[in-house]
C-alpha cells in the first residue's frame, strides 16, 4: 500500500498504509538498537582479549558515532529531496553487513573501522525516518506515533544486552555475537523498498510545505535553523540528555560487572530486563501523556520532556551508589521510566518547529549536534574519569547531566516563543 496512490481514496486506505509503514519502520529501529548496543553486552571480553583500557573501550563506541553524526546531516540533505525508502534501504544493508564484519576484526583497528561503517549505514535510516512519520501521521497524534517508534530503543537496547551476553555465553566466543545479530538485516534491506513514501507535507496543509525551501541552500537551511530559538534549545538539552544515555548504554553492564560484582550474564538480565520494562511503560505513557499535555499547554511536549528529566535525577543517583541489588534494580528502573517519558515528546518538538521541507535536514542537523557533544565523548569521557577517578565518581556524571538536560528544557518551555506549528493551527485532540 502506499501513501501516494491511497491519497483521495476512503480514510481506511491511508490509515492502512500509514500503520504499515510505522510497524516497518519501527521494526528496523529495534534492529538498530541491537546491533548498537551488542557492543556493550560484549565490551569486556573485548578488552580483555585485545588488552584495552576502559578509555579506548570507550573509544569503539566513540568511533561509531562520529561516522554517524558526520554522514547524518548528509543523509538529512538527501532525504529532503530524493527517495527517503530507498536511502534507507542502503543504509539497512551497509549497517548491518558491517555489524557482522566486526566478528572478524582481528586487532583494534578493524574493530574500529567496522563500527564506522555501521555508523554510516545507520545514520542514513536514522536520519529520515522521523520526516517520514511526520507525513504518516497528523500533528495531533504524532507523539502516539512517535512513541511506538521510539519504543524500539529500549527494547532493542535490552534485547541487544540479552542477546549478546547468552549468544556468547552459547558459544563461548564474542566474535558469534556480531555474526548472528548482524547478517539476518540484510533481509530487512530489502523489505525497506517497500515502506510508503507519501508526498512531504501531506498532513500539514499546503501554506505549511513552503515549497521554496526544497531548493534553499544548505546553508540557508541552517541559518533558518539556527533563528528558532525552540529549536535550538531543544537540541541542546537533547545533547545533554544522550550524553547521559550514551555513557549509560555503552558503561551499564561493564559497570555492574565491575562494581557490583555481578557475573556479565547476570549483569546483562538486569540491565536489559529493567531498560525493556521501563522503555515500554515509559515511551508509551509518554507518547499519549505528551498528546494530551500539548493540547492543552503551550509547550507541553517540552514541558513534560524537562520535568521528567529533572525527576529522574535523584533515582539515577541511588542506583548508582547504592549496593543492594533490589534497591539499585528498583531506583534504575524508576530512574528510565521517566527518562524515557521525554523520547517521543522531544522527537515530535523537533519536527514541528520547523517547515516541512525542512523536516529531515532538521532531524539531521539535531542528530549531529547530540551525538558530537553527546554520546560522541561520553563513553570515552566516562572511560578516563573511570580509569583516574574510579567507575563510581565516573557513573554519577549521567544523573548530573540529564538533570542538566531537564533545566535547558523547562527553561525553553517557560520563556522561549514560538510553538508547534502543525498542532497550533487547529489540529490538537484531546
Amino acid at each position: 500500500m502506499d501513501l501516494h496512490e491511497s491519497k483521495g481514496l476512503p480514510g481506511s486506505a491511508s490509515r492502512r498504509a500509514a500503520v504499515y509503514g510505522l510497524s516497518l519502520l519501527t521494526l528496523l529501529n529495534f534492529v538498530n538498537y541491537i546491533d548498537r548496543s551488542i557492543l556493550s553486552a560484549v565490551l569486556g571480553s573485548i578488552r580483555a582479549e585485545f588488552g584495552l583500557s576502559h578509555a579506548a573501550g570507550g573509544f569503539i563506541a566513540t568511533a561509531f558515532l562520529t561516522a554517524y553524526f558526520i554522514t547524518s546531516p548528509i543523509f538529512g540533505r538527501l532525504g529532503d529531496r530524493l527517495s527517503r525508502t530507498r536511502l534507507m534501504a542502503v543504509g539497512v544493508g551497509v549497517w548491518s553487513v558491517a555489524t557482522a564484519g566486526a566478528g572478524i576484526a582481528r586487532n583494534y583497528v578493524q574493530l574500529l573501522l567496522s563500527r564506522a561503517v555501521v555508523g554510516v549505514g545507520e545514520a542514513a535510516y536514522a536520519s529520515i525516518s522521523p520526516a517520514l512519520i511526520s507525513d504518516y501521521y497528523p500533528a495531533s497524534r504524532r507523539g502516539r506515533a512517535f512513541a511506538i517508534f521510539y519504543v524500539a530503543i529500549p527494547v532493542g537496547m535490552a534485547v541487544g544486552y540479552v542477546l549478546g551476553g547468552e549468544i556468547e555465553y552459547a558459544f563461548h566466543s564474542w566474535r558469534s555475537v556480531f555474526f548472528i545479530v548482524g547478517l539476518p538485516g540484510v533481509l530487512l534491506a530489502l523489505l525497506t523498498l517497500t515502506a510508503p513514501d507519501p508526498p512531504r507535507g501531506i498532513h500539514d496543509g499546503l501554506d505549511e510545505r513552503l515549497p521554496a525551501d526544497e531548493h534553499a541552500s544548505l546553508r540557508a537551511v541552517l541559518v533558518r535553523l539556527a533563528r528558532n530559538p525552540v529549536y535550538i534549545w531543544t537540541v541542546l538539552g537533547y545533547a545533554a540528555y544522550t550524553f547521559a544515555m550514551g555513557g549509560l548504554s555503552v558503561w551499564a553492564v561493564n559497570y555492574f560487572q565491575e562494581v557490583r560484582h555481578l557475573h556479565e550474564v547476570e549483569a546483562t538480565r538486569i540491565v536489559g530486563g529493567v531498560l525493556i520494562a521501563s522503555g515500554l511503560v515509559g515511551t508509551f505513557t509518554g507518547g499519549y501523556l505528551g498528546d494530551w499535555l500539548a493540547a492543552r499547554v503551550r509547550h507541553g511536549y517540552l514541558w513534560l520532556s524537562g520535568v521528567s528529566m529533572l525527576a529522574s535525577v535523584p533515582f539515577g543517583w541511588v542506583a548508582l551508589t547504592s549496593e543492594n541489588v533490589v534497591v539499585y534494580s528498583s531506583m534504575l528502573f524508576i530512574a528510565e521510566f521517566l527518562v524515557f517519558l521525554s523520547t517521543g515528546p522531544i522527537n515530535v518538538v523537533i519536527v514541528n518547529v520547523v517547515p516541512v521541507a525542512m523536516r529531515a535536514t532538521a532531524m539531521a542537523v539535531s542528530i549531529f549536534v547530540i551525538h558530537l557533544l553527546g554520546d560522541l565523548p561520553s563513553p570515552t569521557v566516562l572511560g578516563i574519569v573511570a580509569d583516574h577517578a574510579g567507575f563510581v565518581n565516573a557513573a554519577l556524571i549521567m544523573p548530573v547531566m540529564l538533570g542538566v538536560s531537564g533545566v535547558i528544557w523547562t527553561a525553553t518551555a517557560a520563556w522561549c516563543k514560538g510553538g508547534e506549528p502543525g498542532v497550533a493551527r487547529g489540529q490538537r485532540s484531546a
